[in-house]
């Protein structure tokens, strides 16, 4: 009597392998693009799955309410396959360093403005959920200085399963063109230690319950 056939399983959401594959750019600091770090098959999905986001600002991944797939993605990047890969090719150590997930879903005029991550982050990694990008706008450049938004060695159109990672640093200069819409992002920070994420959290807590006070007239 033939073994009963196995349950089908489904791939994983994340390209890792055309993750490693590409090369780590290291002028003017370190960084990489990878379009298709989400597969094409999972958008849908996650997509649907993203919650619902009015206002701008960013918002702490578990206080908001997320369908299971785009749970199920927030948990896989968080993992130790995922976190291996990031250490491996930005050549740092992240074991043990916390993870801290908060999602965008509304731009702002005042949004993308000139700046660097805190030194308390180790490495940022944006995953973009837009199905569609033509504006000039909300396009993230890495940057070559502080001072010139023009003046950037590469520029980033947050269509659906790009990712762009980099390692935070003093030189790791980023912003955009203003962008007043919706535009959704994953943002993936490895930390210095439990503190910060306390703190963070603390703060972007802090921040959405400020949000909803102005937003219902407390």
């Amino acid at each position: 009597m033939p073994s009963p056939a196995a349950e089908p399983t489904d791939p994983s959401p994340l390209d890792l392998t055309r993750f490693s594959e590409t090369p780590l750019q290291r002028d003017p600091f370190d960084f990489l693009i990878v379009p298709g770090f989400l597969r094409a098959e999972a958008l849908p999905a996650v997509e649907r799955d993203f919650p619902e986001i009015t206002k701008g600002g960013s918002f702490p991944a578990q206080s908001l309410k997320c369908g299971p797939r785009f749970s199920a993605l927030l948990d896989m990047l968080q993992g130790p396959e995922v976190t291996a890969a990031f250490a491996e090719k930005f050549a740092i150590d992240l074991s043990g360093r916390p993870t801290m997930v908060t999602l965008r879903g509304q731009s702002r005029a005042k949004d993308g403005q000139i700046h660097t991550d805190s030194e308390s982050k180790l490495v940022t990694a944006l995953v973009y959920l837009n199905s569609r990008w033509e504006s000039d706008g909300g396009r993230l450049r890495m940057l070559n200085g502080p001072d010139n938004l023009e003046d950037y060695a590469a520029e980033v159109p947050p269509q659906a399963g790009t990712l762009v990672a980099f390692r935070c640093s003093a030189e790791a200069y980023h912003g955009h063109k203003p962008f007043v819409g919706q535009r959704r992002s994953i943002q993936l920070n490895w930390l210095t230690d439990a503190g910060v994420l306390k703190r963070e959290l603390k703060r972007h807590s802090f921040s959405a319950w400020t949000k909803r006070v102005l937003r219902f007239g407390g």
